[in-house]
C-alpha cells in the first residue's frame, strides 16, 4: 500500500469518498484528562449517548449528551444545543468533532468495553443516563410443571405434504 498523498485536493477527495467505517474512525474525539489516565487512550470514536464538552463556538464550556452522530456530514448533534431558524423554530445545531472533548463514555457497547478493558463488575451507563450493573447472561429457566389433574395440551399437528401438481386433473 502506498503512502497517502499530501495534496489537499486528494485529501479532500479521500475524505468525501471514505467508507462509513473509515468515517467512524475519522470522527474520533479526544478524551478528557481523567478518562485518558483511566483508560490509557487518547481518543475514541464518538457514539450516541456519550457526554461531550464543547470547546469552541458560542456554546463553549457546555457539557451535553450526544443525540445523533451523522457520518455523512461528519457532524454530531447534541441535546439542548439548538439554533433558531428563520421561522423562529428551534433546530438542533450540528457540530464538528474537532470542537468537542469526551467527558463521559457510553459503555453499553461490548466492543468499547473490550477495547477499554472495562471490568465486568463496573456499572454501565445507558442511553438515558442511568447507571445499571453490567448485564449478565440469564440462567435458563425450566418449563413450569403442569398441575395435577390438568390435561396436557395436545401436540400441534404436522404440516401436510404439498400436493402433487400432476394429481390435479
Amino acid at each position: 500500500m502506498s503512502a497517502p498523498s499530501r495534496l489537499p485536493r486528494k485529501q479532500r477527495l479521500a475524505r468525501f469518498t471514505a467508507h462509513t467505517t473509515l468515517r467512524r474512525r475519522l470522527m474520533s474525539v479526544p478524551l478528557s484528562r481523567d478518562l485518558r489516565a483511566r483508560y490509557g487512550r487518547r481518543q475514541m470514536p464518538v457514539r450516541k449517548g456519550d457526554t461531550v464538552r464543547v470547546l469552541r463556538g458560542s456554546y463553549i464550556g457546555r457539557e451535553e449528551r450526544v443525540a445523533r452522530v451523522d457520518r455523512r456530514s461528519y457532524s454530531v448533534t447534541l441535546d439542548n444545543i439548538t439554533v433558531k431558524t428563520g421561522e423562529a423554530k428551534l433546530k438542533p445545531l450540528p457540530l464538528r468533532t474537532n470542537s468537542l472533548l469526551l467527558v463521559r463514555l457510553n459503555l453499553a457497547d461490548p466492543w468499547r468495553r473490550r477495547v477499554l478493558r472495562v471490568a465486568e463488575g463496573e456499572p454501565v451507563e445507558d442511553e438515558a443516563g442511568e447507571e445499571t450493573p453490567t448485564p449478565t447472561t440469564p440462567e435458563p429457566q425450566s418449563a413450569p410443571e403442569p398441575k395435577e389433574g390438568a390435561a396436557a395440551a395436545p401436540a400441534k399437528p404436522k404440516r401436510a405434504a404439498k400436493a402433487d401438481p400432476e394429481a390435479k386433473s
